[in-house]
């Protein structure tokens, strides 16, 4: 059954403030095997004119989806998650992450199309600091593979 596009704009609440530490994102960097010191090294990242450690493009997707899971979940949309793919992902930056950010996100429809049979949704997080000033947003596809026709 296709998604309902009235969905389209739907908001759902910023999420509880995330810190990001070092470790995490020395962890993170380690994990995608990027060697950037500016990932480990506060003075390596304070030679390149940050405050502290940032962390690698990709960090944010971890807390942009989880909290994109207020969007999966909610019953009202009808969403099988067991049938979702992660279509594509997206970040456009005002800052950098950096250790000790607190950071909230806020999710919101942005599309929902149908593509042979598939429902294609495509959600935006965005990403404050605890002042409020805007980070990064991340728009993310999910595909919500139709289901096969029994002795297909």
């Amino acid at each position: 059954m296709a998604l309902d596009p009235s969905f389209i704009g739907r908001s759902y609440p910023p999420t509880d403030p995330y810190e990001v530490g070092r470790e995490k994102i020395r962890e993170f960097a380690i994990a995608i095997g990027d060697a950037n010191p500016a990932y480990t090294d506060a003075e390596a990242a304070k030679a390149l004119g940050h405050q502290d450690v940032i962390a690698p493009p990709t960090f944010p997707f971890a807390i942009a989806f989880q909290a994109a899971g207020q969007v999966v979940e909610d019953p009202e949309l009808g969403l099988d998650y067991s049938r979702v793919v992660h279509g594509d992902q997206k970040f456009r930056y005002s800052r950098p992450v950096r250790a000790g950010d607190r950071l909230t996100v806020a999710v919101t429809i942005d599309n929902i199309k149908s593509l042979a049979g598939n429902d294609v949704l495509t959600v935006r997080g965005e990403v404050a600091d605890e002042t409020g000033e805007h980070v990064v947003t991340a728009i993310m596809t999910l595909v919500a593979r139709a289901a096969c026709e029994a002795g297909e």
